[in-house]
């Protein structure tokens, strides 16, 4: 897949990057990932992050050891680390999810980035995967156009009104 769709990203500027750990992952793979990686690394369009053997969970266990790591050396101080810190030191220092559509009718993360949707919207329809059409993308987009996004705050003019 990496190699076969290399001339698609090209011809659309499409940045490709990759969240999850390398082990077990096969030499072959790992190599075509860091071929497509530098190939791609200067393309400013869009980013397409593809999970390869990822976990939410791991990626939390990885970014705490490699800011421990960063604490130990004296390379940060304990006040540095905030919200803003963790997310630049997660697999990727992408912006935040917006929204998470979870296809098949299953109302659960799956351990799928746990900290990136923090503050996401959620769409659960019952359709499965393979059968997510150019409809259901249109009906999990006016579910989302229709939301009030507070990202975890209250909107204290309307309570009070």
């Amino acid at each position: 897949f990496f190699t076969k769709e290399f001339d698609f990203l090209v011809d659309n500027d499409i940045r490709v990057v990759f969240s999850g750990r390398d082990e077990p992952l096969p030499k072959k793979v790992i190599k075509a990932r860091d071929s497509l990686l530098e190939r791609t690394k200067d393309f400013k369009s869009l980013t397409v992050n593809i999970c390869l053997n990822y976990g939410g969970q791991y990626e939390m266990v990885d970014t705490t050891k490699k800011i421990c790591e960063m604490y130990k050396n004296g390379d940060i101080e304990l006040d540095d680390i905030d919200p803003e810190f963790i997310q630049k030191n997660l697999y990727q220092d992408l912006p935040p999810l917006d929204f998470v559509v979870r296809t098949s009718g299953e109302l659960r993360l799956s351990n799928f980035m746990m900290y990136q949707a923090s503050y996401a919207e959620f769409y659960f329809p019952k359709v499965l995967f393979p059968d997510f059409s150019p409809e259901e993308f249109d009906n999990a987009i006016l579910a989302f156009n229709g939301r009030e996004r507070r990202f975890g705050g209250i909107d204290y003019e309307k309570k009070n009104n």
